[in-house]
């Protein structure tokens, strides 16, 4: 089903609508009455750092959405190098910047707390408030885990790796567990730098979410 970041899904060809993604692809999208709004917060990791914005992770979940039958408008509320806590203190005016509540939050934060080794218990506190805003909002969300990195060692990985699924469990929201589930660790799918997916881990990213993106809108809808 074709796709344009302006204008949604239409009944014509996949053709059309990958030109179509190109043209409007460096544009903000802008969300029709009926479509459902997904913002997509976090750091450089949804932002699409070292990529052209047609290939990040935004757009390229608006495109699986729009061939899945969902005509959903996708926003980019990543940026790079962001910890939890400073994606708390920007959480509020971002969503007044939306300019429309979104349907579906999709939080992915906590990445950089743990390349920093950041103290657990402070990332975890600052990830609670960001949920907890949220829901006070009466916003849905879909949270995207992250995992330590093997040089962390063991005793910070357990309580990181942890902190997700606690906090899923606490304020029962959905949890996609790994953000970067199938890409890590794989040399093809991640840029130069060692740490951000490139187009094709993108891809692959968006793939295994989607079906975690989709049941989150449908619950949202009820």
């Amino acid at each position: 089903m074709p796709y344009s970041l302006r204008y949604g899904c239409r009944g014509r060809s996949v053709h059309r609508a990958l030109l179509t993604l190109l043209i409007f692809a460096t544009s903000p999208a802008v969300a029709s009455p009926t479509q459902p709004v997904v913002w997509a917060f976090g750091d450089s990791l949804v932002a699409g750092y070292g990529l052209p914005p047609n290939q990040g992770f935004p757009t390229q979940l608006q495109a699986a959405l729009c061939q899945a039958g969902v005509a959903a408008t996708v926003r980019n509320g990543g940026v790079a190098g962001d910890t939890v806590a400073q994606g708390q203190a920007r959480l509020a005016w971002g969503l007044r910047g939306l300019g429309t509540p979104p349907d579906l939050v999709i939080v992915e934060l906590g990445a950089n707390d743990m390349l920093r080794g950041l103290p657990v218990a402070q990332a975890r506190a600052k990830l609670d408030a960001v949920l907890t805003e949220l829901q006070r909002r009466h916003i849905r969300v879909l949270i995207a885990g992250m995992r330590a990195a093997p040089n962390m060692g063991a005793d910070y990985a357990r309580g990181f790796d942890a902190m997700y699924p606690a906090l899923a469990s606490a304020h029962r929201l959905p949890l996609y567990p790994f953000y970067l589930d199938g890409v890590a660790a794989n040399r093809a799918l991640i840029q130069a730098d060692g740490l951000h997916p490139n187009a094709r881990g993108v891809a692959i990213i968006v793939a295994r979410m989607l079906p975690a993106v989709r049941a989150a809108l449908r619950a949202a809808a009820r």
